[in-house]
């Protein structure tokens, strides 16, 4: 069933909490109160842990699953088989150069000779010692005229006249015959015989000589050289593997969980690079040690600090509140006319004394709850609460302070039980509501209450100026404010601060939208059972 409360109409804002230019969540209400044992997180927020991007993630994994050990022999071994197989192709290249060079200069001796023999030997002989030349040397024999004529033809297959003409005029070189691949060399017969030339042809083999006992020479080396290699360098690897892992468990021994924070130092096991990582990992070890038993210091000053701060804050409210108590007590005396009737201008500086009364006392109040919630003090007592009927409540009351403005304000929603303390419960509205109605000059403010699952929500809506975006997140710290000067006069900075860290005390959460010139939407979300709220309270918390 929906209740409604009549509207009001006056005139104010809602608080300086709003104003997004999306209509977006801009705080869940998962304030960290101080971390202490048995803390628990509020169900709006949970911590997260970075984790590098996939793709560093994915490198990572594949470099892991490279052996080392055996990396380095393989990597040794193809560049030994590199090697060897260069050297042996340079080496036959080498042989097969000295060999064509051998067989130009076998072509041209016997060129020579057996031109100087034929200029002394009778036309009916040339065949005949050519022949005999050709069958002892195994070479390839051509006595030509210039125009390209064979005269005397000892070989398997003498070129064609064109091609002899081109070897006459090149002189000497390489060419291809019945035996393959060859170097020929010619040589004119000289006068009176001139106008004939020998032309000799020596086999140049494709695979040099010795090509064999040099592959098998490199191949043998190699192998024991490699091998040697291997030793070496498996021996190595292994070394490094060993102080890599053992520098690796210590430093993961550090790491884990509830280890010291500063570490221990890890012994030196080599002098070579992964010494040095060691060496430079202990400084850095020492040098955190050092920052770390400095940060202690510093962290055990600050706590006293704080704790005195805290104390300080508490014993001044306490002082301030005795005397105030008796101010108010007396105001409300004299406004009761005890002691006689007051003239109009007494009863409205009483007045006045009464409403600056009530506001220092709020300031207090809130120093008060904001010292209880950071010294651990503060506590809760929970039961099933109307949310419906809280709300009612500082509705009611607020029509009060709204009867000068030309303000409306409403109240929607059904009955909604939450598992809360129904005294904060009406903390937490109270200060949306007041902030609200203290910031809207004109126009609505409008709270709504409805269940959803197993949460309830309670949402106050304004339409006063709204809140710069970059002010949403600050407002919720202490002592932070936004608004016109005159609004953050007229308030401690700490309403907001402890609304967040009691919602995150329920297990709750908060969030804000707003826009500049529009308004401001505050929604609290409280668990609707004691089994949605954090199982294990925190250590403020009061035993049922």
């Amino acid at each position: 069933m929906v209740h409604g409360v009549d509207d009001l109409e006056s005139g104010g804002s809602s608080d300086p909490v709003a104003s997004s230019s999306e209509s977006r969540p801009l705080m869940r209400s998962s304030y960290p109160p101080p971390s202490r044992p048995g803390d628990s997180q509020p169900f709006s927020s949970r911590p997260r842990v970075s984790e590098p991007p996939p793709s560093q993630t994915g490198r990572l994994q594949r470099l892991s699953r490279i052996p080392f050990l055996p990396f380095v022999p393989v990597v040794v071994f193809v560049l030994s088989a590199i090697v060897a197989v260069s050297i042996v192709l340079l080496g036959v290249g080498e042989l097969k150069a000295q060999s064509d060079d051998a067989a130009s200069m076998r072509a041209r001796i016997l060129s020579q000779t057996l031109a100087a023999r034929l200029r002394a030997t009778s036309l009916e002989d040339r065949q005949h010692v050519i022949e005999r030349a050709a069958s002892r040397s195994g070479a390839e024999l051509l006595l030509v005229t210039q125009d390209g004529v064979v005269r005397v033809d000892g070989s398997l297959g003498a070129p064609s006249t064109e091609r002899l003409i081109d070897l006459l005029v090149e002189g000497e070189g390489e060419t291809n015959s019945q035996m393959g691949r060859v170097r020929f060399s010619a040589t004119p017969l000289g006068p009176p015989l001139g106008h004939l030339t020998l032309v000799s042809f020596v086999r140049a083999p494709e695979t040099p000589y010795a090509t064999g006992s040099l592959i098998s020479s490199v191949a043998f080396l190699t192998v024991l050289l490699v091998g040697i290699a291997l030793a070496v360098g498996f021996a190595l690897a292994r070394d490094v593997v060993q102080d890599v892992e053992f520098t690796g468990e210590r430093v993961a021994e550090m790491a884990m969980f509830g280890a010291e924070p500063s570490g221990r130092l890890i012994p030196v096991r080599s002098a070579d690079q992964v010494g040095l990582l060691t060496s430079a990992f202990n400084v850095l070890v020492e040098r955190f040690a050092a920052a770390e038993h400095a940060y202690r210091q510093d962290l055990a000053t600050a706590q006293a600090h704080d704790r005195d701060r805290s104390a300080f804050l508490a014993a001044l409210s306490h002082e301030l509140r005795t005397p105030l108590n008796a101010v108010l007590g007396f105001a409300d005396v004299l406004l009761a006319e005890v002691d006689g009737p007051l003239s109009e201008e007494a009863r409205e500086n009483l007045e006045i004394v009464r409403k600056s009364g009530d506001h220092l006392r709020a300031l207090i109040d809130d120093i008060l709850d904001l010292s209880g919630l950071e010294s651990g003090e503060f506590q809760l007592t929970r039961g099933n609460v109307d949310l419906f009927g809280v709300a009612s409540q500082v509705v009611r009351e607020a029509r009060a302070t709204i009867s000068h403005k030309p303000l409306k304000l409403s109240l929607l929603g059904e009955s909604s039980i939450v598992w809360a303390d129904e005294r904060r419960v009406r903390q937490i509205i109270g200060n949306l509501v007041g902030n609200a109605v203290k910031f809207t000059r004109e126009g609505s403010v409008e709270v709504s209450v409805a269940p959803h699952g197993n949460v309830s929500r309670v949402t106050v809506k304004d339409t006063g100026p709204g809140i710069a975006p970059e002010m949403q997140s600050a407002i919720f710290e202490e002592f932070q404010q936004a608004g016109d000067l005159h609004a953050r006069r007229a308030g401690s900075g700490l309403g907001l601060a402890i609304t967040r860290r009691l919602v995150a005390m329920h297990g709750g959460l908060i969030e804000l939208e707003s826009r500049l010139g529009e308004g401001s939407r505050f929604t609290v979300t409280l668990p609707a059972s004691s089994e949605v709220a954090p199982r294990s309270a925190p250590a403020h918390e009061a035993p049922e």
